[in-house]
């Protein structure tokens, strides 16, 4: 899905072939989700087996992250802050929204940081702190991982948009 995604944002064409390029790419991405949705095994006791008080806490787990995005509380602290043990949490939040703790954490800084560079108003280095990357090679690596473009290109193509 990545690599139809990169093909949508270096979109070569103009005008109605444009047009038609990109909504066949939209139509590929839906084909490729819903492949991936009718594949995935599906463990259907373990789809019923959070009770409603424990799913309100890996919400809750959710909203503490996204709240200190820049520095987030280890596991351990994260469950003792939402009441579930370190089990609960990991097992919950991966049923819910289909990935880690913090894989889910990661995706959502990256997105953040793809927001702010669209926005231009700052420099990508100071887009990886504000995000909660200490490590500005490493934010370049995974942004390039996950858009095909170092963050400071993104930057420019998207001011060119």
């Amino acid at each position: 899905m990545e690599r139809v995604l990169q093909q949508i944002l270096q979109c070569p064409y103009h005008g109605a072939v444009k047009r038609l390029y990109l909504e066949s790419k939209v139509i590929e991405l839906i084909a490729l989700r819903l492949n991936q949705i009718l594949t995935e095994p599906r463990d259907i006791s373990s789809c019923h087996s959070l009770k409603p008080e424990d799913l309100d806490r890996v919400y809750y787990a959710r909203e503490v992250l996204l709240r200190q995005i820049d520095c987030p509380p280890t596991l351990i602290e994260l469950a003792r802050q939402v009441g579930l043990n370190d089990f609960k949490l990991k097992r919950g939040f991966r049923q819910v929204f289909g990935t880690t703790v913090f894989g889910y954490l990661h995706q959502h800084r990256l997105e953040k940081a793809r927001q702010l560079l669209e926005v231009g108003n700052l420099k990508a280095s100071e887009v990886a702190k504000k995000v909660g990357f200490r490590d500005r090679s490493y934010f370049a690596s995974a942004f390039r991982k996950k858009f095909g473009l170092n963050p400071s290109d993104y930057q420019r193509q998207s001011r060119t948009s």
